[in-house]
């Protein structure tokens, strides 16, 4: 029976490629250095943003649009890289240099853009209200918290922390299960998509796109439990008897 849940504004979901490689993981540190290398710059500008978004939700109540949109752009294109590598290895295609959403991509993240914010969340709920979900992430990703924000002493890390937390090690085990077996187990994955869904919340929730709390829940599997697809599905050809086949199907 499937358990129903208010669906959360960020929509967070992917397909897990059914017959990945056994050994491209080895190798993926070394084809995401062009990923790393703009992220690292993408991250920066995104502060900046959040920053300037701040004073205008401070003063107006609204998250200015283009701004916003550049913002859920990073996150998106972060997530892919995450998906690729790491964070997940759900996939074996190469994640695209883009911000906007690549529909035949099988990673995907979308969050609404609010009309209204408010004013007085605008100052606490990026630190004191996402201090619970800070500590699950700490668990979840490892001394870090998210991506970009871990501070060096050359700069920010643009980088997550996977691989010191229960999803690097979950991730590592698959990555070896692969090797070996040719198969992601499927609890392990939708485990592991559970973890960087909440991330990916959280991440909004701090970033200021959103207003609604990000829920203290693992919701496991690819596909995100209610909500607007991240891919709408395109409507039936006019006259056609046949429904089209949904953006995501379980492996």
């Amino acid at each position: 029976m499937t358990e129903n849940r208010t669906p959360y504004p960020v929509r967070v979901d992917a397909t897990l490629d059914p017959a990945p490689s056994r050994w491209l993981w080895l190798v993926k540190w070394l084809l995401l250095l062009p990923h790393a290398i703009v992220l690292f710059f993408l991250w920066l500008g995104f502060m900046v943003v959040s920053v300037v978004a701040f004073f205008a939700i401070l003063v107006t109540g609204r998250y200015p649009r283009d701004l916003f949109e550049f913002n859920v752009g990073v996150l998106r294109w972060s997530w892919r890289v995450h998906y690729y590598g790491y964070g997940a290895l759900g996939t074996d295609r190469y994640p695209p240099f883009t911000l906007v959403e690549v529909p035949d991509y099988p990673a995907h993240l979308t969050v609404p853009y609010p009309e209204r914010l408010s004013r007085g969340l605008v100052l606490v709920k990026w630190w004191v209200l996402a201090i619970p979900h800070y500590l699950v992430l700490a668990i979840f990703l490892g001394g870090g918290l998210w991506l970009g924000t871990r501070g060096s002493d050359d700069g920010w890390d643009d980088s997550w922390s996977a691989g010191t937390g229960l999803v690097g090690l979950l991730v590592f085990i698959a990555a070896i299960l692969v090797l070996f077996t040719g198969r992601y187990p499927r609890p392990l994955y939708d485990f592991v998509m559970g973890m960087d869904r909440w991330a990916l919340r959280v991440a909004a929730y701090v970033g200021l796109m959103t207003d609604r709390y990000p829920p203290f829940r693992l919701d496991l599997g690819g596909d995100d439990p209610g909500g607007t697809p991240a891919v709408p599905v395109p409507p039936a050809p006019s006259g056609s008897p046949v429904s089209p086949p949904p953006v995501h199907t379980p492996s």
